[in-house]
């Protein structure tokens, strides 16, 4: 077995300064005593919030607009709710210890307006979001599976939506989309409704970073939520989409800590790399995913139903099949999406802390590497005899579009 040569691009003069695009935050805030939110994105993401919360407090701050008059909400979307141990080390002492933090709950009526439709998509969001004189978000652009790349107005769209948008907008009918793929946004449905739905709900300013593969940062910005999208997916493109120049015949996905936590995040690897445009990976390739999942499938509503229309199955060709017919509630489009995946390639999951949720996902859990490879190896050879086998190692398969791009 040889290993594909792999190299990902090194961004130029990666930097964490926040640039400013546009017209300053102060500009925006209508008077002193005004409301403000600032929606910041939950456990699930690698987002630097301390310093992206940070640079808005202390704008608004020096607006004249008074710390209690501030709040911040977790962006859960269908995820468990944010601890609050989970929140000081996100955020940090001064900042979580002194400005309410609540986490949103898309499955409580309460919580959430309705605002109309967008193209047949219902607009839903948390009150707090739409009764603020302010709203602001904070999030990470990185390769996303339908919206093409995090960030922008996701944070609010999705990650602070009621139960109704969650499941439309992850549907069959808009996630089976041809625009609606990874690593694009022009033409994507998907990214076009998070637009139109931020603007909806009334998102006025966001600050986003660029995160290369190994979690540090290459950039920030601040402004108009599209145009900071836009400027930093410009950016992104020449640091995650890379070639490579032969087939892989076994691969390992690598994820980071905050996606390994669970088996719902963590499966984001396989299905980016086997769903990707122009996969190097060869029909039937195994995928090696480690990922010690010490949360098990997930704790919160989606992750909970991934497992369930995983684990119920007969298999994930059958699976596929039935959730093509009848379609599925928001969380069990992870369930459909990896099936697609698992329906083509096996998946290795190694170090997993719950094997049992692995290998009723209908996915295959060892305890090393040395085993997982023995193993891809044992797999690849029945899928392809005689043939020389190609390795390609990607360490984070999440912030990372390979391409197939045969040299010459």
């Amino acid at each position: 077995m040889t290993t594909i040569p792999f190299t990902q691009p090194v961004p130029p003069n990666p930097s964490s300064e926040v640039v400013e695009l546009g017209a300053p935050l102060a500009s925006l805030v209508p008077h002193r005593n005004a409301s403000v939110v600032i929606a910041f994105t939950d456990a699930t993401r690698n987002s630097p919030d301390q310093l992206l919360v940070g640079h808005l407090l202390g704008r608004l701050l020096e607006s004249g607009i008074a710390r209690d008059s501030i709040t911040l909400l977790v962006a859960t979307g269908l995820h468990r709710p944010m601890t609050s141990a989970e929140q000081l080390k996100k955020l940090g002492e001064e900042i979580a210890a002194t400005v309410p933090i609540i986490n949103h709950q898309a499955t409580d009526a309460g919580q959430i307006v309705e605002l109309g439709t967008i193209d047949g998509i219902p607009v839903t969001a948390n009150r707090l979001c739409h009764a603020a004189d302010l709203l602001i978000s904070t999030g990470v652009v990185e390769p996303h599976q339908y919206a093409g790349y995090s960030g922008g107005a996701k944070t609010v769209a999705i990650g602070c939506a009621g139960q109704g948008t969650i499941a439309a907008t992850h549907a069959p009918g808009m996630i089976d989309q041809p625009g609606v793929r990874l690593g694009a946004i022009a033409e994507n449905p998907f990214q076009k409704f998070i637009r139109a739905a931020g603007k909806r709900v009334g998102l006025r300013y966001v600050a986003n970073a660029l995160m290369d593969s190994q979690g540090e940062i290459i950039a920030c910005a601040a402004g108009d939520p599209t145009e900071v999208h836009n400027h930093l997916v410009e950016q992104g493109e020449r640091v995650f989409q890379v070639n490579v120049t032969q087939p892989a015949h076994l691969a390992i996905a690598g994820v980071d800590s905050a996606k390994g936590a669970n088996l719902y995040q963590a499966s984001r690897a396989a299905t980016y790399l086997a769903l990707c445009d122009f996969t190097p990976l060869l029909p039937g390739a195994p995928i090696i995913l480690p990922a010690s999942i010490p949360e098990g499938v997930g704790e919160g509503v989606g992750e909970k139903r991934f497992h369930h229309f995983l684990s119920a199955a007969a298999s994930p060709q059958e699976l596929v099949r039935r959730l093509q017919r009848d379609g599925f509630p928001a969380g069990a489009q992870r369930a459909y999406v990896l099936a697609k995946v698992l329906a083509r390639h096996p998946v290795i999951v190694v170090g997993a802390l719950h094997p049992d949720v692995v290998s009723a996902c209908h996915m295959h859990p060892v305890q090393t590497m040395e085993e997982a490879l023995a193993l891809a190896q044992q797999l690849a050879r029945q899928r392809f005899p005689n043939q020389q086998l190609h390795l390609l190692n990607i360490p984070n398969a999440l912030a990372c579009l390979p391409r197939l791009q045969p040299a010459g």
